[in-house]
């Protein structure tokens, strides 16, 4: 998916304007929304990767007038709409207006430190061997996906080298749709920055991106 989120390259954005001593959250709703996101992945059944799917497609508009965690509620909201977990009429009022519906699961307070600390781990037994190793030259692949996808658009039909094997991963593309992990291998490429920006870019940087060996082809 070509998502307005992708926006790496992109022009008239502005500079990048860090905060100095930047606080995790800058106000107590901000914390409270990104609670709620974890504690609804368990009734909900989604993963991180749906997660993120929802936030990436919100609309353009929606998208970039929106505050880092404002984007991580409307994820949240049309991941449990989809779900029937609520309907638009009960988050435009803000009550409930509906019965609610049987859940498999929730997670109770006791819970949360445990699963914290068990984090989501992604990394899984390979099938095979990888196709790639350190050194090799590598073309990322021009995709344009319909569905999720870990691939920027800055880095397709870009060459670039394999700088390290980081193990066999889920594969986003598929875990985000419900079609199962489909684990790949995952490797870090380096990308000369004049490989992805031009001849005005500083010879020296580089870019290293994590992508999985379907986005790869030999250089």
């Amino acid at each position: 998916m070509n998502g307005v989120h992708d926006l790496g390259g992109f022009q008239n954005f502005g500079p990048v304007q860090p905060e100095p001593d930047e606080p995790v959250f800058h106000a107590d709703w901000e914390r409270r929304a990104f609670a709620l996101t974890l504690a609804m992945a368990t009734p909900g059944g989604w993963n991180i990767d749906m997660s993120r799917h929802a936030r990436e497609s919100l609309p353009p508009a929606q998208y970039l007038s929106s505050s880092y965690y404002e984007i991580w509620l409307a994820g949240m909201e049309r991941l449990m709409m989809a779900r029937g977990l609520v309907t638009r009429e009960e988050i435009e009022t803000g009550r409930a207006l509906v019965p609610p519906v049987a859940i498999p699961q929730v997670l109770t307070a006791d819970m949360v430190e445990t699963v914290l600390a068990r984090g989501g781990p992604a990394d899984r037994a390979p099938a095979g061997p990888a196709r790639f190793a350190p050194g090799d030259a590598v073309r990322a692949r021009n995709l344009h996906p319909a569905g999720h996808t870990r691939l920027p658009r800055y880095a397709r039909g870009r060459t670039g080298t394999v700088a390290r094997v980081q193990g066999c991963h889920v594969f986003p593309d598929s875990n985000a749709h419900g079609r199962g992990e489909a684990p790949q291998w995952l490797y870090s490429v380096r990308f000369a920055a004049r490989e992805l920006w031009g001849e005005a870019a500083a010879a020296g940087d580089s870019v290293h991106i994590d992508l999985w060996e379907s986005y790869l082809e030999p250089a």
